[in-house]
């Protein structure tokens, strides 16, 4: 659900032009662009005055002591819960909580369907590769968490560790189908769904902390220098972005652009930049700021935010709306959640931890734009 008030909003070339499907829409210069396996909204607004907000929430479903990690179709998540079948930990230290175990969760039904279990451990994360295929999760007990892919179809699964990650230390998936992270060995690493791992050259050696990819590029930061820089592998060329202290990074879907948190000592800010950091565009700002994701047609964003509003403190869960320019408050004291839309983008699930169990919601959205 994508993009608004851009200078040079989103540039699409004519080679997609003239293979995708394009239809203009009323609510301004909107052309939905219909390429295999997705949809986008390219907005191109820029000049035009926002409109009102023009999201409403339909229902809110809850579904406790389970976090929805991502969803398999518009009907069925990933889902972490405990295990109660495996019996409890082994570990004494853990003795009095079960197994976390990743289910197929029908929320039509709330019946829970085991994709992958295991004695004495916690899975966790649950994030699927964009063609659904396969799933990136962690397994730890104690101590830091091992990173395992699995394909949903053949339930074969693999460890990214040893070669030149000797573990990792973080994990996301890329554009094109790979898992990136930084390694416990230093650097950074790729791992391909059929299990070869690689190192990242040309990244600093240790302390990194953000490592993700985006159309090709590596954009990362250090220990050494929070400031954001982006790599091209194939000419070792490094830009250093105009973008300091960032804490978090999310590629838009159509890799075109990007959200980037960034924090003061005292205020964490939601920016959205183009690819190459330029046309800042601020979303929110707040004493706290999370559960940052983009709706798979880019045209809204969620986020969790805290902060202060005329002398009075507000917390709550908020989708900006591309579109129109504004945002619309869906939940209200949501505290840290994690956040994931469903592939229509009219649901939203987000999960949080009341220091005991996770508990997640699914948000109905309607837009009065369609």
């Amino acid at each position: 659900m994508k993009t608004t008030q851009l200078k040079n909003a989103l540039f699409v070339s004519t080679v997609i032009l003239a293979l995708a499907a394009c239809s203009n829409n009323e609510a301004g210069n909107r052309q939905v662009i219909k390429e295999p396996g997705k949809t986008i909204t390219v907005i191109d607004d820029a000049g035009k005055e926002a409109g009102e907000p023009d999201i409403s929430v339909q229902s809110i479903d809850p579904y406790e002591q389970v976090a929805i990690t991502d969803w398999l179709d518009e009907g069925s998540v990933v889902a972490v819960k405990a295990n109660e079948a495996l019996g409890k930990m082994s570990l004494e230290e853990l003795a009095d909580t079960y197994p976390r175990s990743l289910y197929r969760l029908h929320l039509g039904t709330k019946q829970y369907e085991p994709l992958i279990e295991q004695k004495n451990v916690f899975l966790g994360e649950g994030r699927l590769s964009s063609d659904k295929r396969n799933l990136l999760y962690s397994e730890f007990s104690l101590g830091d968490p091992v990173y395992h892919v699995v394909n949903l179809e053949s339930m074969k699964s693999f460890a990214i560790t040893g070669g030149p990650t000797a573990g990792a230390v973080s994990a996301h998936w890329t554009d094109d189908g790979k898992v990136i992270g930084a390694a416990y060995s230093g650097g950074a690493y790729t791992a391909s769904p059929d299990g070869e791992i690689a190192a990242v050259k040309g990244l600093p050696a240790e302390g990194l902390i953000i490592v993700r990819q985006m159309n090709g590029k590596t954009y990362y930061t250090s220990n050494a220098d929070e400031t954001l820089r982006m790599l091209d592998p194939s000419t070792q060329q490094e830009t250093r972005l105009n973008l300091d202290r960032v804490s978090d990074l999310l590629p838009s879907p159509d890799g075109k652009q990007m959200l980037v948190v960034q924090y003061t000592d005292s205020i964490k800010k939601l920016t959205l930049v183009d690819a190459d950091g330029a046309n800042p565009k601020a979303i929110a700002e707040g004493t706290e700021l999370g559960g940052v994701s983009w709706s798979p047609d880019q045209r809204l964003i969620a986020y969790s935010l805290k902060g202060a509003a005329n002398g009075t403190s507000v917390q709550g869960l908020y989708v900006y709306d591309l579109l129109t320019g504004k945002s619309t408050r869906i939940a209200v004291d949501v505290d840290n959640p994690q956040t994931v839309w469903s592939p229509s983008g009219q649901a939203l699930a987000y999960a949080v931890w009341d220091g005991k169990v996770f508990n997640s919601s699914v948000v109905h959205l309607k837009s009065g734009i369609e």
